[in-house]
């Protein structure tokens, strides 16, 4: 245990990272979103030695306008800073700093639920981010179609104008709920100088699979249904396979319950992105 001025060097993400990997599987994944959340607002390659209470302080800002909601994340993020004290990262515990506002409402006046975090792997994240991007672009052409077709007064047999107006609620359709999901992103990104073991599956891991029907092996990566482009050998964990082992342990054997008749499969390991 490290005296009130001697600290173990380390970044806030690297100590996140031990913390995580310290906690129960089921800890974890509750645990997981809103460490991470704080960890980028802080700076990732922040030294968590060098912090003091006014940097944490801030970060009551970020928690939700409901008391139960706000209470609940930073007891997750004072759990975090707790233990980084006790292993010697930090000074003092900078937990203590982070305090749920006074002027916040309390649930049963609530009228807004907080949506819950959407995980992305990196490579989902930027896809998204991508098509975003690509859709906007492509708001001003609509445009022009939209009044290209309006300079015909003849509306009631107005074919071009009609397919123009399509096009652009599907466009904006797409684009808000894009924005929603980014929003809403947390993005699981791994390290390969120093990868966290994990016990269950989960959303970015590359699973391997052995069909117990004729022992063939694959191996998958599991990402969210919100991803897009997922490309060959990524799953969703809506899918039949991506949710039949999402959340279970290597070794473990499990049902696949597929439209073609349900199967067997047995998990054979479980790697960190």
């Amino acid at each position: 245990m490290a005296d009130e001025t001697t600290t173990t060097e380390i970044t806030l993400q690297d100590a996140a990272r031990q913390y995580l990997a310290f906690l129960k599987p089921a800890i974890r994944l509750e645990a997981q979103p809103e460490i991470l959340k704080f960890v980028r607002w802080t700076g990732p390659e922040r030294e968590l030695g060098i912090m003091r209470g006014h940097d944490v302080a801030q970060y009551a800002e970020n928690l939700p306008p409901t008391v139960a909601d706000a209470a609940k994340r930073a007891d997750v993020v004072r759990a975090f800073l707790k233990w980084a004290k006790e292993r010697g990262f930090s000074r003092e515990n900078l937990g203590t700093h982070l305090r749920v506002r006074k002027g916040a409402k309390s649930n049963a006046n609530a009228t807004t639920v907080e949506d819950p975090p959407v995980y992305l792997t990196k490579e989902g994240h930027t896809d998204l981010v991508t098509e975003l991007d690509e859709l906007k672009a492509r708001r001003p052409q609509i445009q022009q179609d939209l009044q290209r077709a309006m300079a015909d007064k003849d509306f009631r047999e107005n074919a071009p104008l009609d397919a123009a107006r399509n096009e652009q609620g599907h466009l904006e359709a797409r684009i808000k709920d894009l924005e929603q999901t980014l929003r809403k992103a947390v993005v699981l990104e791994g390290n390969a100088s120093e990868p966290m073991t994990h016990e269950v599956a989960r959303i970015g891991d590359h699973v391997t699979i052995r069909d117990l029907r004729n022992g063939g092996e694959k191996t998958y990566t599991l990402v969210n249904t919100d991803e897009v482009r997922s490309g060959q050998g990524k799953i969703s964990i809506a899918s039949p396979v991506g949710k039949a082992v999402y959340q279970h342990r290597a070794g473990e054997e499990v049902d696949v319950e597929a439209p073609a008749g349900s199967f067997r499969v047995r998990i054979e390991g479980i790697a960190a992105p």
